[in-house]
């Protein structure tokens, strides 16, 4: 059984300053192991509101919800709604909002969800299977060039033109239909230009198609800004990444935020994992852990 394991879940929730009868956002519901934390500290009689975009969470939170009936609300849908569900359910403000973003151990272990260089399962990638649009059709319809911006533009990666271009001549001969597939494409690409990186030569360029998917970078900005606007004065909000662009997304809204005298910001720097932390899970080794305070 996979197990995902909440990466700094002692530094965020500490960092919310949560007290007894707080309304609480967890847009990022996941496995649920921040929300059990939040409901400990709220109860009796507070109340989580907790969002995922992934339908297997919703089996997972059942527990949960029949332990804490009444204080935990959970809706399957993407945090840029947020407004919407809050709204929804007569929520006038929030006392603390969580974002733990990025992909998780659920959906990276399962091969059919199609996430990790590793595995071999179909070209998907979706977050919300409602949705249309996967890896499939970003690999093999985009234009070379397409490929390349996107490959550039959400995996930071330097070879994107020589990737794209593998990838745009490998589908002239059949459509790439799994991740395995694709990964050996980038191997044969790049790999033996990546032999002193530290991860697998494929990760980047499947990060990249897994943002296009599900259009992560602008969701993340949507979702904070409206839980920004939904925080009551004192409330806090802590965004947890696991990449550059993520973290850029908080930190510029933050520091934005901050000018205008709408937020303070509490961490100048970001919080990273503790070494045990990262020793017991390697998966936390790139977390980043930002807050800020509504003014």
């Amino acid at each position: 059984m996979v197990v995902h394991r909440p990466v700094m879940l002692k530094e965020a929730i500490s960092s919310l300053n949560l007290g007894s009868g707080d309304i609480v956002l967890d847009a990022t519901f996941g496995g649920g192991g921040h929300a059990r934390e939040i409901l400990d500290r709220i109860l009796p009689d507070g109340k989580l509101i907790a969002l995922d975009a992934d339908e297997t969470s919703a089996a997972r939170a059942s527990d949960i919800l029949k332990e804490y009936d009444g204080a935990f609300i959970f809706v399957n849908e993407n945090f840029r709604n947020l407004d919407r569900i809050l709204s929804k359910q007569n929520i006038k403000r929030i006392d603390a909002a969580l974002f733990d973003v990025g992909v998780s151990s659920y959906q990276l272990d399962e091969d059919s969800r199609g996430f990790s260089v590793r595995g071999d399962g179909p070209l998907d990638m979706r977050m919300d299977r409602r949705q249309n649009l996967t890896a499939h059709d970003i690999v093999n319809r985009l234009k070379e060039r397409e490929l390349s911006d996107i490959i550039e533009k959400f995996g930071e990666e330097r070879f994107h033109r020589r990737i794209a271009r593998y990838i745009a001549e490998a589908r002239n001969r059949k459509p790439i239909a799994t991740t395995a597939e694709l990964a050996a494409i980038i191997h044969r690409a790049v790999g033996f230009r990546s032999r002193k990186s530290r991860i697998d030569p494929a990760t980047r360029t499947f990060q990249a198609i897994r943002i296009a998917v599900n259009d992560e970078l602008a969701a993340l900005e949507e979702g904070i800004k409206k839980a920004v606007s939904w925080l009551a004065p004192g409330g806090r909000i802590a965004v947890i990444s696991f990449h550059s662009l993520e973290d850029r997304i908080a930190k510029n809204l933050f520091r934005g935020y901050a000018a205008l005298g709408v937020l303070k910001v509490i961490t100048k720097k970001p919080l990273r994992p503790e070494n045990g932390e990262i020793a017991a899970n390697p998966r936390a080794r790139s977390g980043r852990l930002r807050i800020a305070e509504r003014i």
